[in-house]
């Protein structure tokens, strides 16, 4: 995802190129959208909507999906040498900051590898009603059913509820009244 920005550069601050985007990462999932390349004084603003798909594991079921993931982009690149001289620049004090190289070349791929990795779900579902794994026998219980007895209720939550319990009952008597 290389986009040669040396056009841009030569022109005023405030430019703004539209540029759209159809292409495939490193796994072969479609990355598609649009971005926004603005011109600052030492940058490009690079602002977007970019959409992919990923492939993760359930958390409940542990089976292999893909789920669909957006992405929205707000980076800046900084220039490493002056457009018109040719000079060399001073590197941005941020670390790890974004680049144009020599070439006036911006690669967005590690850009959308960073936020596709921020945009992954912390608890990815295969779907809202996965059933998950059995905690005694291990089976995905999306396929079967099995004969494992319930496990007993933790008694570090019998204080709950025995609360709860009361609550029903004050309840059923003011239903009653």
């Amino acid at each position: 995802m290389k986009i040669n920005v040396a056009q841009q550069l030569k022109e005023h601050v405030g430019s703004v190129r539209q540029y759209d985007i159809d292409e495939t990462d490193e796994d072969g999932f479609p990355i598609r959208g649009n971005v926004q390349l603005l011109r600052t004084n030492l940058s490009i603003l690079v602002t977007g909507s970019l959409e992919t798909i990923d492939r993760g594991e359930c958390s409940r079921c542990l089976e292999q999906f893909e789920y669909p993931l957006k992405i929205n982009i707000e980076e800046e690149y900084f220039l490493t040498r002056d457009p018109v001289s040719g000079l060399p620049l001073p590197p941005p004090t941020e670390a790890g900051a974004f680049l144009i190289d020599e070439n006036h070349t911006l690669d967005l791929g590690e850009t959308v590898r960073q936020y596709k990795i921020i945009a992954l779900p912390m608890n990815p579902v295969c779907r809202e009603d996965c059933a998950g794994l059995c905690p005694h026998c291990g089976r995905n219980l999306n396929y079967v059913t099995c004969d494992c007895p319930p496990a007993p209720p933790d008694a570090r939550w019998a204080p709950l509820q025995a609360l709860r319990i009361k609550n029903r009952q004050r309840e059923r008597k003011k239903g009653v009244s």
